[in-house]
Formats: structure tokens, sequence, C-alpha cells
């Protein structure tokens, strides 16, 4: 394709909102959009659609709209309308920079004036699936962290309006207790704001970049005086010197402030907090280097059962002493996301008495310092 047919075929897919490509008559991609390019995390320009798009029925399409008379048209799917003839249309499970998601993907010949080859659409479901999943775990978790403290407020309000009336000592302990409760409502309409925030960005990667090194310095300085309070030392290795790496500086501060908080929290009876920052030459799950931040205590630790559904949101593995620690139970589903919007894991390991390791793995940036 010449270079100026090949600007205006750019052009075209940029105006269009969902991810798009383009291949030639080699099935080799000569143009991509925005949202494609987000969507895979590379820059797709020149490669075989094959390598960039890994799966059997999609470059199936692909061949047939290439060249319907030589290759066989994948099965149509019944759930969807018929498409026009010498288009596909078919529902996949993706994947793609890491991620897993639910697609429905369009394959239709080029424009007549750009040559032989084809397009592929790509709309991602999976945004509106997990809203209305967030939808219906918002209504039945909210409500459920909100009836309590909301029916103990009513019952205080109304003994203080009745029996109480005139009682100082009852009237100060119901409004302690009502203030804390009301401390924790808010705590948790923070945390959902936080969260709520984070899923929206989680699909576009952060374009600023961070010294992680300083970063995890920072934040262990500013948890120094609850590790004080808790009677805990906090100990850090491997912060020395400069690191820079892509990331929210933000978010990833307020990762790092909830991991070490909770080690604080459940791990302080074992008297030491750990900050560990490593080069990993190569981490299978990111395929390629990569740094690893792990917040480590020696505390009571946490049994295996529980350790699969800790960044589910609202999980709590003891309620109570959660709840009394100011816990809202949203706080490693913020981490996750926050992880996974920056394309990295969250290694989570511990056994019972043992104590407990929280390890941020970070994709690799630029040269250390």
């Amino acid at each position: 394709m010449k270079p100026a047919a090949q600007r205006r075929l750019a052009g075209f897919l940029d105006g269009v909102p969902i991810a798009m490509l383009a291949v030639d008559h080699h099935s080799r991609v000569v143009a991509s959009n925005v949202a494609a390019r987000s969507l895979f995390g590379i820059d797709p320009q020149d490669r075989p659609f094959v390598t960039v798009l890994r799966h059997p029925v999609v470059v199936q399409a692909v061949d047939w709209v290439l060249d319907p008379e030589k290759n066989r048209a994948p099965v149509p799917d019944p759930v969807l309308p018929a498409p026009p003839e010498g288009v596909v249309t078919l529902r996949a499970n993706l994947s793609a920079d890491g991620r897993d998601f639910a697609s429905e993907v369009t394959v239709a010949p080029l424009p007549s004036e750009f040559g032989r080859g084809a397009t592929v659409a790509i709309l991602d479901h999976s945004v509106a699936e997990e809203a209305e999943q967030v939808r219906r775990d918002f209504v039945a978790n909210v409500s459920h962290e909100l009836k309590t403290p909301l029916t103990a407020m009513t019952g205080f309000i109304e003994t203080l309006r009745g029996p109480a009336r005139n009682d100082a000592k009852a009237r100060d302990r119901f409004l302690d207790i009502m203030e804390s409760e009301a401390a924790r409502m808010n705590r948790l309409v923070s945390d959902l704001l936080s969260l709520s925030r984070v899923q929206a960005e989680e699909r576009r990667r952060p374009s600023g970049r961070v010294d992680l090194p300083m970063l995890l310095r920072g934040v262990a300085a500013t948890m120094q005086p609850s590790a004080e309070a808790a009677d805990c030392m906090i100990e850090t290795l491997g912060l020395d010197g400069s690191l820079t790496i892509p990331g929210d500086a933000d978010q990833l501060v307020q990762v790092f402030q909830n991991l070490i908080q909770n080690a604080l929290k459940y791990g302080a009876s074992g008297g030491l907090v750990r900050i560990v920052l490593k080069r990993i030459d190569h981490e299978p799950l990111l395929r390629g280097p990569g740094w690893s931040a792990t917040v480590e205590d020696r505390g009571e630790g946490i049994d295996d059962m529980h350790l699969p559904r800790l960044t589910e949101r609202f999980y709590r593995i003891d309620t109570h002493r959660s709840r009394a620690q100011g816990g809202t139970g949203l706080g490693l589903a913020i981490v996750k996301h926050i992880v996974n919007r920056h394309r990295g894991r969250l290694r989570i390991e511990s056994r019972k008495g043992e104590g407990s390791r929280f390890t941020v793995i970070l994709p690799e940036g630029t040269k250390r310092g």
C-alpha cells in the first residue's frame, strides 16, 4: 500500500471510537487507531495479524474475507444478527496486553480505494459487563454495610430523645459511638468513590513517570508515626538510588500506603514491617523484566482458604476486627485495580502464624540512576 493511501486509511480508522485494525492482502497490519493500540498495549504496525490477535476463529475470518474462494468461512454466530454478504461478525473471548475480555469482532473488506485487504473492528463488552456487575455489587454490599450503623444510630437518636434525654453520661457515650459510625460510613463512601475513579481509568495506561524508590521512601516516612503507635519498626531494603518507571504517582502511593497500613493493623504483633524492592530479570506474567515491591510482616498470617478472595470488594477475614480497626473491605480491591491499570501483578503469600507478603510486580521502566 502506498504511503499516501496508508495515511488516509489511518485517518479513517482514527475516526472510529472502537478498536480497529486494517490488514493488507498478505494479512499484515497496515493501520490501526488509538483505541486498538491502547487495547493491545503495542503499535501493531507492519506485524502479521496472527501475532497481534491470537484467536483461531478471528484469524479464520480474516483469511476468508481476504480470499473467500480459497478459505473456509467461520460458522455464523446464531445469537448475532446476520451480517452483510462478505462480512463476518462473531463473539470471541480475547486476550490482549495481559487482560482477558469478551468481545464482538467484525471483519469486513477494505474499501476498494485502499486495495485488497480487511478491517477488523473489536467491540469490548467487558466494560458494560463489569459496570453492571459493579452496580449489583454496590446495591447488595453497600446496603448491607450501611444498614447496621444506620440502624444503630437511629436507635441511639430515639434513646437520646426519650429515656436518656437528661442522662449526660449516656448521651456522651452514645454520641461517641455515633461519631465513630458516621466516620466509618464516610470512609466507606470515600473508598467507593476512589474505587469508581480507579475502575474508570483502568484501561488507560498511566502517561506519567514515577521514581519508584523515592516514592517508597516517602510512603515509609509517612507511615512512620503509625508504626511507632503500633510499637512496630519499618525496615526498607533496596530503596537506594533512583529508578523511573511508567506510572501514576498518586495511585501508587495509595497502593503502598494501603499495604503498609494493613501490615501495621494486622501484622504489627511481629514487631517488623519490611519493604523490599528487587529487580526481576524475567517475570513470566509480564513476559519480560520488571520490579517487585514487597510489603511483608511477621504477624499472625492468613489462612490459605482466604487468600484467593482477599481482593474481592467487602471481603473480610474477621468482619468484627476489620470494622473495629476502621476497615471498609475495599482497600485491597482498590490496590488490585490500580496494579491492573499499571499492567502489573499483585501476589499474596501468607501462612498462618508466619506473617504475610504482599508483592506488587510492575513492568520495568528506564535505566536506574
